[in-house]
């Protein structure tokens, strides 16, 4: 039975690994669609292909030849565009944060609608960035630690324009406000309207760097906007807002809890039938 066991494990590892990595190649492509980063992978591997069929129809040796040879340059290529993709899917993978409480995160969430909704309605402009797996304070510059609950009045507050640190981002993490008056990095896509303002590409810069979501509320029309890994999505309503924040800070982070308790078991069961394994003398 030992020797059965060790002929089939080799083969089940290997399925279990190229499975997890076609899963976060897929999250990775998923992550791109609609970005800058999409548009260069798809018109790259296009034309990859283009010569790879025209080379082999055409029985070009050397055109084969050289793109044997630059392969190594192709894959050193993409890792240096897709930098800023990459690290945020590694961060992610390092950083597996999960809510044991996700009514406590509904709870949070009404918190940020109700901001919103009274600085939108006073026409009081706000960046605000819902940390969640990636700590982002090594992506911003400056700020002031606050370290304070998290309430529609002391979010009010600090963004109040008379405050001395309403200008710029706040860092909400959990429930707490870690810290005000932060600069977030700008986005550096080219395909920006070039009519957007400063706080709407702080906000797509720190979505493309990070898996957090920035809220935006505009000085000038009183609209809410939010982005998430580097997509902004403009003029939303509250129900769409809490409808977004749903979906992404409890239900993906409860599915996330399934998964961990799945893999938890499977652990437990592994652990048991090697215990009996051992212990029958196999």
């Amino acid at each position: 039975m030992w020797t059965i066991i060790q002929i089939i494990w080799r083969p089940v590892l290997e399925i279990l690994i190229l499975t997890v990595g076609i899963y976060y190649l897929l999250v990775f492509l998923r992550g791109l669609r609609g970005t800058r980063g999409w548009a260069v992978i798809t018109g790259f591997v296009a034309l990859l292909l283009m010569l790879a069929l025209v080379t082999s129809i055409l029985d070009l040796r050397v055109l084969r030849l050289l793109l044997g040879t630059f392969s190594t340059f192709f894959v050193v290529a993409g890792l240096v565009i897709f930098q800023p993709e990459l690290r945020r899917l590694l961060a992610e993978l390092g950083n597996q944060a999960y809510l044991d409480n996700p009514s406590g995160e509904r709870e949070n969430i009404e918190v940020i609608i109700e901001t919103v909704e009274r600085l939108a309605d006073v026409r009081i402009g706000a960046l605000i960035a819902i940390e969640q797996s990636i700590q982002i304070e090594d992506l911003v510059e400056s700020g002031i630690r606050v370290n304070c609950v998290a309430t529609p009045e002391m979010l009010e507050t600090i963004f109040f324009p008379n405050n001395a640190i309403h200008d710029g981002g706040v860092i909400i993490r959990g429930d707490h406000i870690l810290k005000a008056a932060c600069i977030f990095p700008l986005s550096q896509n080219p395909g920006l309207e070039r009519s957007m303002g400063t706080r709407h590409r702080a906000a797509i810069g720190l979505s493309e760097q990070s898996d957090a979501i920035v809220l935006v509320v505009s000085e000038e029309s009183g609209s809410i906007s939010y982005a998430y890994k580097g997509h902004l999505e403009r003029k939303v309503s509250v129900e769409v807002l809490r409808a977004f924040l749903t979906s992404i800070l409890v239900k993906q982070r409860e599915n996330r809890q399934r998964v961990d308790w799945l893999r938890q078991t499977l652990v437990r069961i592994r652990d048991n039938v090697a215990a009996q394994t051992k212990k029958g003398g196999f």
